[in-house]
């Protein structure tokens, strides 16, 4: 909006402050960019809330909290969608993705991966941990407009851990990650290259030394 009327931001929200009226007439122009700001800057996790996308009903209790207005469901629909806001699907991100790391992986180092592969007759497995967390959840967030949000996160909660199975074991230790290379060594007849991320687990001592020992008694 701002862009199109050729205005600074500020000035649409004190226009939209003017224009309020009834319950969020007593949210000025600052408390309106303060709000919005939020809902696109932050993640509610970080405002102590139990989830991480900013639903309606969290988006109403933050505004009753932080300045002290109280608004029914609709009232906060209404005023975040005046404010170029809409509910959307969001993309999740990793905090840690490195785009260029990401980009190296993709155009330089797996091909080169796989060209020896097929040198070797080797086939390519890809191994990674995953987990059902306490804290996931799907559904819609409010984003500008026209632009999809991106909900980034991270932090440890009580979770389940897959490997290739579901273990009940707090977290996946090198123990652990060793078991799982030697069950699928199992019955193998050919190279197995096995592609991980950086995570400590996957380089620990007693993994490399594992790693090291493979066809060496063969």
């Amino acid at each position: 909006m701002a862009r199109a009327l050729g205005v600074n931001l500020r000035t649409v929200f004190r226009w939209l402050a003017l224009y309020c009226s009834g319950g969020w007439g007593n949210l000025d122009a600052q408390a309106l960019k303060w709000l919005y700001d939020t809902v696109l800057g932050k993640s509610p996790l970080q405002l102590k809330f139990p989830f991480a996308l900013w639903i309606s009903a969290m988006v109403g209790d933050l505004i009753a909290k932080h300045l002290g207005v109280h608004l029914s469901h609709s009232s906060v629909c209404r005023l975040l969608g005046q404010m170029g806001l809409s509910a959307q699907r969001p993309l999740w991100r990793a905090y840690q993705q490195d785009p260029e790391a990401v980009r190296r992986w993709k155009e330089e180092d797996y091909p080169k991966l796989r060209r020896r592969a097929q040198r070797l007759g080797a086939q390519i497995f890809f191994g990674d941990e995953a987990a059902v967390r306490s804290d996931f959840h799907s559904g819609t967030t409010w984003g500008r407009r026209g632009h999809t949000p991106i909900v980034s996160s991270t932090g440890v909660r009580f979770r389940v851990n897959m490997i290739s199975a579901i273990s009940a074991v707090g977290r996946v230790t090198a123990s652990v990650f060793l078991e799982f290379l030697r069950r699928l060594m199992v019955n193998v007849s050919v190279p197995v290259f096995l592609v991980v991320d950086g995570h400590s687990t996957h380089k620990a001592k007693s993994v490399r030394r594992f790693v090291g020992g493979v066809g060496r008694s063969s």
